[in-house]
């Protein structure tokens, strides 16, 4: 069985990246402490606010998953 594209070059691109930000927010929260349960209060800023949110880990993450999920979502329109 051969899978070919099934979406045109630019509907890829929108499908990929809608997908990525959708895994962006699925992905943002994971492994966040606040200030307030660190105990590392910043002066003038939200005791809510992350500490180290490391974003550039959190992105490649995203990219990851996001290439699954479009990946799975070529088979599956393929197959159906």
């Amino acid at each position: 069985m051969t899978l070919e594209m099934p979406f045109s070059t630019p509907m890829a691109i929108a499908i990929f990246f809608t997908t990525w930000f959708i895994v962006l927010f699925a992905v943002l929260p994971f492994g966040v402490r606040s200030q307030h349960e660190m105990g590392d209060y910043v002066p003038g800023t939200d005791p809510g606010a992350p500490v180290a949110p490391k974003l550039w880990i959190k992105a490649l993450w995203t990219t990851v998953l996001s290439v699954i999920v479009f990946g799975a979502l070529i088979v599956i329109v393929q197959v159906v």
